[in-house]
């Protein structure tokens, strides 16, 4: 990696409350900034969070909420691995019955995708009739020599 990249390590939670009970103790920003091997601005900016929210947990990422769960996920897959006729939508309204939170297909889909499930096979060839191989055969008896 380049010099001129950064890298970003995020302080477990471990250590953000060592940090704001350094900090508690009395001693200066700077000072446990430099215990820790880390930015003045970092702790900076934990202790005041401390001090206006009465937690030093970090935030969660923004986005919208997810529908469903990862044991959901889990449980969707192993339901089309089971019945591989079910289509995205029957397995969708299953499992909204089942967990009683609003799944849609794409939902499920997607899901499907994630797992290695598709809706489409790949074709090899194009299947042969049986007057297909019929006249395919009497063709190569014609043409053998």
């Amino acid at each position: 990696m380049a010099n001129n990249q950064s890298v970003r390590r995020h302080l477990d939670a471990f250590t953000r409350g060592r940090i704001i009970g350094k900090l508690e103790e009395g001693r200066s920003v700077t000072s446990v900034a430099a215990e820790f091997g880390i930015a003045h601005s970092i702790v900076s900016r934990l202790w005041r969070q401390f001090q206006t929210t009465g937690t030093a947990i970090r935030g969660f990422s923004s986005g919208r909420p997810r529908g469903t769960t990862p044991a959901d996920d889990r449980y969707i897959v192993l339901q089309a691995r089971r019945n591989r006729l079910q289509t995205a939508g029957e397995i969708a309204r299953h499992t909204t019955q089942m967990t009683g939170r609003p799944i849609s297909r794409f939902t499920v889909a997607r899901i499907l995708h994630g797992g290695g499930l598709f809706a489409r096979r790949p074709v090899r060839c194009v299947p042969l009739t049986p007057s297909h191989r019929r006249r395919r055969s009497l063709w190569c008896r014609e043409h053998r020599n």
